[in-house]
């Protein structure tokens, strides 16, 4: 199970996205491997621009894995903030979160976004 970050689904969802990108996800998808989480969803949701969009993202509530956010994961969340304050970097809030929420269920995240990288090395 890899957990895909918003990043990737922008570009894999757009005709014009990163080519590279849409075939990663692409491969994830046809190999049952992608899944989401809340957060990334609810990024979705709040870039939706049309009824094509509203579909594509039905369609993707009806086959992906949804990874919970659960006390457990916020806790990390929490951890991982504190650590990233302690290390004098500001993270998104949403970022940290889908972070946490990865290592709680011991999945990596297909991600363009150089926090994902960072956060999860600490």
């Amino acid at each position: 199970m890899i957990l895909v970050d918003t990043s990737c689904w922008v570009h894999a969802l757009r005709r014009a996205g990163n080519p590279v990108i849409r075939a990663r996800v692409k491969a994830l998808m046809e190999s049952g491997e992608a899944a989401w989480c809340p957060p990334i969803r609810l990024e979705l949701w709040n870039g939706v621009g049309g009824e094509g969009d509203r579909r594509n993202l039905r369609l993707l509530e009806d086959v992906l894995t949804e990874l919970p956010i659960t006390a457990e994961v916020w806790q990390q969340a929490f951890n991982l903030a504190d650590r990233c304050r302690r290390a004098g970097k500001t993270v998104p809030m949403q970022d940290v979160l889908i972070s946490a929420c990865a290592r709680y269920h011991h999945v990596s995240i297909e991600h363009d976004d150089a926090h994902f990288s960072w956060l999860m090395a600490l």
